[in-house]
């Protein structure tokens, strides 16, 4: 049984792993020496990085089949460190970083996934979409009409191979026919080769150059938390869409401790801070990648082909890889979610919509999923707050008034005013909570500021009914019961 379920998770058809895998490794090159440019790193930094964050994960990371590696989200937070300090002190931030994130996942942070509705994750993939094809509009716009006729022929291979066979990737034929083409005919196009100096030496492990002092702490530590926090957000939400991609579940507190393990082994052999990649998870998924092996062998064939077969490799038309990338965008965005406005609540379209803008608008995923989190918490309370109401009957000199609902922050001062102090012919008051329950202090709060006015107003009050949730939380948070809290009497 164990052996059926380590094939399962490691390589449930090995064929398949390897050409996902190898479909990967290709699109991660050109990717991970963008993302070395954008923080003013060599592009070796990213690439060792991929390397490594790819095969650590493969073992400790929670998700099989998902691609971790350097990613644009990770690169832009280290520019000032980059900038101001050195190379150094990023390899000790990235360290930090994984040692923020096995922390999280000590204390379960992944659980907060939970947290995420639907509409922000279906929100966060169709940004992520718009975000992937925007990026490639660089490599297309003002490069000639042979980058488009190879971009269409790409695409074109990509889906009309299936309709012939499905025996190898698509994007994988894509990319070896296209640059047979291109070296053949010397097209002037360009070229991965052109986006930075591929290494041809194998990282080596060392420590960061850096003072090893609370000052050297002190710096590296806000743009490690950063960092830390906006990988795991990315992280747990790529796991999110392969988990329903690939129609399994994964372990979000593995994950968290993978990628740390993952950033720890890449700061010491020369790499940057990553994190889970959809765009290559996705293009992993597609191309067949079910198991652990597609991610060990994106990672182990990527320093395979950029220390040995580095000459060649250089010599990729970008276009090819531009028509894998458009695919995957393609192939991430929810299209479904458009009609789906129409039909579904409009305050589920509205999380949905905000996600995708705020992340467009400022290309950080981290602050379009935080939005929407929030957005969706607003309307959630708001829902909550209609299910709320206060009924009240009078039996000679008592009245009656009859909770019902949800009372917690949004609702507390509705509850407040549901009450009449100015009956002064009363006797007693009694606060039937059968059908209510108390979530917060404010609820509580609520509760206290009713029965200690009509006290004072020499009415007594009996609180009826509270299930034991409820009760629990007034007797700790309440004071109208507690000695001294007012004249009147009140029961339970």
């Amino acid at each position: 049984m164990d052996l059926i379920r380590l094939r399962s998770e490691w390589a449930p058809n090995v064929t398949r792993e390897l050409m996902a895998g190898t479909v990967v490794a290709l699109a991660l090159i050109p990717e991970a020496i963008a993302f070395s440019i954008i923080a003013g790193v060599d592009p070796k930094v990213g690439l060792y990085a991929s390397f490594c964050i790819a095969v650590v994960t493969a073992f400790a990371g929670g998700r099989p089949a998902m691609i971790s590696a350097a990613t644009g989200a990770t690169a832009l937070l280290m520019t000032g460190l980059v900038k101001d300090h050195g190379v150094g002190y990023l390899f000790a931030a990235t360290i930090l970083t994984g040692l923020i994130q096995i922390a999280a996942s000590l204390l379960r942070l992944g659980d907060l996934m939970r947290f995420v509705s639907r509409s922000v994750v279906t929100g966060f993939v169709n940004a992520l979409a718009i975000l992937i094809f925007m990026a490639q509009m660089p490599e297309l716009i003002g490069r000639g009409s042979t980058v488009y006729t190879m971009t269409a022929a790409g695409l074109a291979i990509i889906y009309g191979l299936p309709y012939l066979t499905k025996a190898v990737p698509p994007p994988l034929v894509a990319i070896v026919l296209l640059t047979a083409v291109s070296v053949t005919f010397g097209f002037d196009i360009r070229t991965v080769g052109d986006m930075g100096a591929l290494p041809s030496e194998l990282p080596w492990i060392a420590l960061p150059q850096v003072p090893f002092t609370l000052e050297t702490l002190r710096i590296i530590l806000p743009t490690a938390l950063t960092i830390a926090m906006v990988g795991l957000l990315e992280s747990l939400m790529t796991a999110a869409i392969v988990d329903e991609m690939t129609d399994t579940g994964s372990d979000k507190n593995r994950e968290c401790a993978g990628q740390g393990a993952a950033n720890i082994a890449s700061g010491f052999l020369g790499g940057m801070a990553g994190c889970a990649m959809i765009g290559q998870s996705v293009i992993n998924v597609s191309s067949g990648g079910r198991g652990r092996l597609s991610t060990l062998w994106a990672g182990a064939f990527l320093l395979f082909l950029i220390v040995v077969l580095g000459p060649y490799v250089a010599r990729i038309p970008m276009a090819a890889l531009v028509a894998v990338m458009i695919m995957v965008s393609l192939n991430t965005f929810q299209w479904r979610s458009i009609r789906n406005l129409v039909t579904h609540p409009r305050a589920s379209s509205a999380v949905m919509l905000g996600t995708v803008a705020v992340v467009v608008a400022t290309h950080d995923l981290a602050k379009g999923v935080l939005f929407g989190v929030v957005l969706s918490g607003l309307f959630f309370a708001h829902k909550v707050t209609k299910f709320f109401a206060v009924a009240s009957s009078r039996d000679g000199a008592q009245r009656t008034y009859a909770v019902t609902g949800q009372i917690f922050f949004a609702t507390a001062e509705a509850f407040h005013a549901a009450f009449d102090f100015r009956e002064g012919d009363l006797k007693g008051v009694v606060i039937d909570l059968s059908a209510a329950h108390f979530w917060d202090i404010t609820g509580v709060n609520a509760l206290d500021r009713v029965v200690l006015k009509f006290r004072r107003h020499g009415i007594p009050v009996e609180v009826a009914g509270m299930n034991a949730a409820t009760a629990t939380l007034v007797e700790r948070l309440g004071t109208h019961d507690k000695p001294g809290a007012a004249l009147g009497g009140a029961g339970h």
